[in-house]
């Protein structure tokens, strides 16, 4: 596949989706109910960007979006009596949007470049085991089942891939995760997903998370 794509873009004020996720949505707006449509009968794929902050005053327009975002294509479709969707969308690539593409449709379409995360020069086992002990934690304080994610954080997992799923699991705060988006070293991704989860897990349960 090449690097370079052409995708419409579904911008929402703080929603992230990370590759190696999935992102349920419900699409109600009529742009964006064409936008799903078009996209089913085309290849599924779409990216979901988020809007910078003050988007509200041009929203019905083309409010400004972070130029970094998440692309993946609809794995799983609904369509409501109202006509609106119930979509879950798979994240396969971090992308950037390049200029957006003149266009007759309702929606917006731009031209992204993928972007390739880059990959620990070193060991990485220490941190990785840091951050399953602290999602571990996390969940008996949500009084979860701690099993939840051992499919996700599975031994042999890519360290990139664990570092996007627990940061979409567990970290709520949208400038964060924008950054955590926009972090291709996956060394420095793991660092801050675990320095995150400890502040969370301090927080969550009042104590020390070491």
């Amino acid at each position: 596949m090449s690097d370079l794509l052409i995708l419409p873009i579904f911008p929402l004020p703080d929603v992230t989706l990370f590759p190696h996720t999935f992102l349920p949505l419900h699409v109600f707006e009529a742009r964006y109910r064409a936008l799903v449509t078009d996209a089913l009968a085309r290849d599924r794929r779409l990216a979901v960007v988020r809007l910078r902050p003050g988007f509200e005053e041009h929203y019905a327009g083309k409010p400004a979006v972070f130029p970094i975002t998440g692309g993946g294509e609809i794995v799983n479709c609904e369509r409501l009596a109202s006509g609106r969707f119930n979509i879950l969308v798979k994240g396969l690539w971090r992308l950037r949007i390049e200029a957006e593409v003149p266009s007759d449709t309702l929606y917006r379409i731009t031209r992204a470049r993928r972007l390739d995360d880059a990959a620990p020069a070193g060991d990485v086992s220490e941190v990785v085991a840091r951050i399953r002990g602290s999602c571990q934690r996390l969940l008996e304080a949500l009084e979860r089942p701690v099993d939840v994610l051992d499919e996700a954080l599975a031994p042999g997992q890519a360290p990139g891939a664990i570092a996007d799923r627990v940061a979409a699991a567990f970290l709520p705060d949208p400038a964060l995760r924008q950054s955590l988006l926009e972090t291709l070293d996956v060394a420095d991704r793991l660092r801050r997903v675990a320095t995150a989860l400890d502040d969370l897990t301090n927080e969550m349960t009042g104590g020390s998370a070491s």
